[in-house]
């Protein structure tokens, strides 16, 4: 069984909370009918994220086994035969129909859809590509928030799209980069790294996550903002944010990983603590705090 959960990445279903985003940031998390459809919209990212990542490893499976982590994943080690992953990730795909049923409209299931599509592109030549590889790992963050807001029917600020564009391209870079510090150039596991090199991605990293805090900070203090959300006090989780960019960045510098976000995340106890703090912040400014102030 854990064999299986290590073949579905169970743990990066993380990510797939960002279809959330826009339910949580309208303050209408409260909202049965709205929650519900965002809880079907996680389960369906959940699954389809599942589908293309185990697509992913079948088809990588011979170059996996050359590398350092990836060859202890279930298929490259042998754990898992492919037959049996394409079982699964079909399984998966029909239970990501089922539930796009659930939640349907044209937009949601166009975007699933999209997402599937260019994650198998990704897979079958894009990943090669400098900086389309990139494009295509912020195209799959921006998708889940686009789809949480269609089937939650909630509006979100550009400011906001803008900060979550900004912030995956930071994730993004900051992942090659370290791939590129730890694997080289010449790495046969990810051909894009030799279209790098370490000075482009540093730079390009910084100045994503310059751009991801200036966004977010605009947002924060703009006047639709304080008028919706009836409070002022958000501009006072900027600093909170600040403060999680920064860690995160002091974990890449350390280059101890991969740079896959999910992992820097869960292996830092400082960094869960700092997110939980702005998650609780947040959610009393949003459903508590605009009832007192």
């Amino acid at each position: 069984m854990i064999k299986y959960i290590r073949l579905l990445r169970v743990h990066h279903y993380i990510k797939n909370l960002l279809v959330m985003a826009a339910l949580v940031f309208s303050g209408q998390l409260l909202d049965t009918g709205k929650l519900l459809s965002g809880l079907i919209g996680v389960c369906a990212f959940c699954f389809a994220s599942s589908f293309v990542y185990i697509l992913n490893d079948i088809k990588d499976r011979d170059k996996d086994r050359l590398h350092p982590k990836k060859k202890n994943r279930p298929i490259a080690s042998g754990a898992v035969s492919v037959k049996s992953a394409y079982v699964v990730a079909f399984i998966c795909l029909a239970i990501v129909c089922g539930l796009t049923i659930l939640v349907f409209s044209y937009s949601s299931f166009a975007l699933i859809l999209l997402y599937i599509l260019i994650n198998i592109g990704y897979s079958s030549g894009l990943k090669n590509i400098p900086l389309v590889d990139v494009m295509i790992l912020v195209a799959g963050f921006l998708i889940r928030v686009v789809y949480g807001a269609i089937i939650t029917d909630i509006p979100v600020s550009n400011w906001l799209y803008l900060t979550v564009i900004s912030l995956s391209f930071f994730l993004a870079f900051g992942k090659r980069r370290n791939e590129f510090k730890q694997l080289g150039a010449s790495a046969g596991t990810r051909e894009s790294l030799k279209g790098y090199s370490v000075e482009f991605l540093d730079k390009s990293m910084y100045m994503c996550l310059t751009l991801a805090n200036v966004f977010y900070a605009l947002w924060s203090v703009g006047d639709s903002t304080a008028e919706h959300y009836h409070s002022k006090l958000i501009v006072f989780t900027v600093p909170v944010v600040l403060l999680i960019t920064l860690k995160y960045c002091l974990n890449i510098e350390k280059e101890t990983s991969d740079g896959d976000p999910v992992d820097v995340l869960l292996h830092d106890k400082l960094l869960i603590v700092l997110c939980l703090l702005y998650a609780g912040f947040m959610m009393f400014v949003l459903y508590v705090g605009k009832f007192w102030l």
